[in-house]
């Protein structure tokens, strides 16, 4: 991404995702590009996953957010390279365990305990890895459901993507 001012970067950030709305787009990691001339801005926008119905909702969220500043605005996905979950920030990451959404492993290990049952997933109540997977599937197609089997909570897992 180009140089942008704060003040673009701002705007930027007051986006955030509808699925997760405690991670802006910066910090989800799908901005690839802005580019800045006079009074319009074009963005290139990355996918998490292909079929993402977010996108819009997302491409449409930073439209008006410009718009409110008197700014034009072009929205472009970009399919290549591929989205993976390395990008989310580190701030994001945190944003995440403290919504309750455990952050992702790495590839490894997210195969070990998505597939392996290995206690890997670290529990965003109270921090312990005895934990279970309960489903493949969490209440978006990027998460799982686990529970700790020391406090008994459920949570999502952000899954890895690669």
């Amino acid at each position: 991404m180009k140089d942008i001012s704060d003040f673009i970067l701002n705007i930027i950030e007051s986006v955030m995702d509808p699925e997760i709305p405690v991670l802006n787009v910066i910090d989800l990691g799908v901005i690839r590009d802005v580019d800045v001339v006079d009074k319009h801005v074009t963005i290139k926008l990355t996918p998490t996953y292909s079929g993402c119905p977010a996108m819009d909702v997302i491409g449409d969220d930073l439209e008006r957010a410009f718009a409110a500043h008197g700014y034009t605005t072009q929205v472009e996905l970009i399919m290549s390279p591929p989205w993976t979950t390395d990008w989310i920030t580190d701030r994001g990451r945190r944003a995440l365990e403290e919504y309750g959404i455990a952050a992702p492993l790495n590839e490894t290990a997210d195969k070990d305990a998505l597939l392996n049952n290995k206690k890997l997933v670290k529990c965003t109540n109270c921090g312990s890895k005895n934990t279970n997977l309960v489903s493949q599937f969490g209440s978006t197609a990027c998460k799982a459901m686990f529970q700790c089997d020391d406090c008994k909570e459920p949570f999502d897992y952000f899954k890895c993507l690669k």
